[in-house]
């Protein structure tokens, strides 16, 4: 059944705008999230966002019937989820679109993994299920990423009428690697993703890998539209917020720890400690730097934020561990009383990250695997006096920002030294003039409008 009050446009994904947090006395506190969508659904009027309880205090807040205007969240059982979204999710599908498995000893599919399967499907079908009952007739729906993969054919069958969307926030996998997954699976993940009119992606690189995916597979993508939406950078929001005053309070406890007279040069990197990230590899190029060209030595930082991800999962607590590891050994084997190597830091501050942007001699971004990464869009907007940009080509961000990027191949830890030598090299005109130009493609396509090129595509 329809809702009485069913909503013209819904966004479906696994965290929603809102989240809540259940303090010792009962209460219950709210906090609101940023990014694209939510910037987005902010210039639609009649609007849902379907997403699912993450934790107790969103359990708790659906129980109370507590709910922001505009948000349905899902009170999914917690070891559905949990299945659903570490088992499946974040241990396979990102293993798959990443090309992060290690292929003598991994993956293994077997009965541990279709008992997860199951959990998977069951979660997709409880937001299929919402979604049509709240959508109204012929609505447009827009379901987001990975963890969602089989809603568009599920919504499709219990309701026809509407316009279904969907987008793919990561990479896709070619088609030697997606068919590591067993065949079945493999074929539901697309028929699932098919049965949207739309499926778009970041870049035409992951949209022609889904098409090479389906025409191998499959046969086709049916009537399914593709598309290509390459998410910028919201430059009005960052460069208003980089200048308030607990990113200048950030800055200054940061050129502190930087040391020297001001003229030390500073290599930023901000990441989440995902496998895709890389993180280990720019440490070992940026030990690789100070081994071999030591007129650098006592000359530059790197500013390294390695903010924990996905800590329930023992591979990411053993990588978040390996990055500490080899910062202090970086800087016991570099280090003097008056110069640390490497300052890292791995608690959360998004105005501690705004300050590096803005020190930022270099940026290193470079991912294994992306889908886009925004960091790359990100630095060039805020940075205070220009930073050169040394960027994987694996990246999505590649295809906008190669041309004035330093391209480094993500495995190569000898060319990414060498990458960081030449970007610590660049003359002050010439990192200006890229800057400038890195920041006009960056946000080319800024949140919001992002997000309603996608809606009118789908309605179109």
């Amino acid at each position: 059944m329809v809702s009485e009050h069913a909503a013209q446009v819904l966004v479906a994904s696994n965290r929603g705008p809102v989240s809540y947090a259940l303090s010792e006395d009962g209460s219950l506190t709210s906090k609101r999230g940023g990014g694209g969508l939510v910037s987005g659904l902010s210039a639609v009027d009649d609007k849902l966002w379907v997403c699912a309880a993450l934790g107790d205090g969103d359990r708790e807040a659906v129980r109370r019937g507590v709910a922001e205007p505009g948000v349905r969240m899902l009170d999914i059982d917690a070891d559905v989820h949990a299945d659903a979204y570490n088992g499946i999710a974040n241990s396979v599908l990102w293993f798959v679109h990443h090309l992060l498995y290690q292929t003598p000893v991994e993956p293994v599919f077997d009965a541990e993994f279709r008992r997860q399967w199951a959990s998977y499907e069951a979660y997709n079908r409880a937001f299929a299920e919402a979604l049509a009952e709240e959508a109204g007739r012929g609505a447009a729906v827009l379901v987001q990423d990975y963890h969602l993969a089989l809603v568009p054919g599920l919504l499709r069958e219990l309701r026809p009428d509407l316009r279904i969307g969907h987008f793919s926030h990561t990479p896709w996998a070619p088609v030697d690697y997606f068919r590591l997954l067993p065949d079945d699976i493999g074929e539901q993940l697309l028929r699932g993703i098919l049965g949207a009119d739309r499926a778009a992606f970041l870049t035409r690189r992951w949209a022609d890998a889904f098409v090479g995916c389906c025409t191998e597979i499959l046969g086709g993508t049916g009537r399914t539209r593709i598309g290509v939406h390459g998410l910028g950078a919201d430059a009005d929001f960052l460069r208003r917020r980089a200048h308030e005053a607990d990113v200048d309070e950030r800055m200054a406890a940061l050129r502190k720890q930087v040391g020297g007279d001001g003229d030390r040069r500073t290599i930023v990197r901000v990441d989440r400690t995902e496998l895709s990230k890389n993180i280990v590899r720019g440490l070992h190029a940026y030990r690789a730097l100070l081994d071999e060209r030591p007129e650098w030595r006592e000359r530059v930082v790197h500013v390294a934020f390695a903010y924990p991800s996905r800590q329930d999962l023992a591979v990411y607590r053993e990588y978040t561990a390996a990055v500490r590891t080899l910062a202090d050994e970086i800087n016991a084997a570099h280090g003097t009383p008056g110069w640390t190597p490497v300052v890292l830091h791995v608690k959360d501050d998004f105005a501690r990250s705004l300050a590096a942007y803005r020190l930022a001699d270099v940026a290193l971004v470079n991912p294994i695997r992306d889908g886009m990464n925004l960091v790359a869009k990100e630095i060039p907007v805020v940075s205070d006096h220009g930073c050169a940009l040394v960027l994987s080509r694996e990246a999505g961000a590649y295809e906008e920002l190669g041309a004035d990027a330093i391209v480094v191949n993500p495995y190569d830890v000898t060319a990414t030294a060498d990458a960081l030598h030449e970007a610590l090299s660049m003359e002050s005109g010439e990192r200006a003039g890229r800057t400038e130009r890195l920041a006009a493609a960056a946000t080319a396509l800024p949140p919001q409008q992002w997000f309603l090129d996608q809606l009118e595509a789908l309605r179109g």
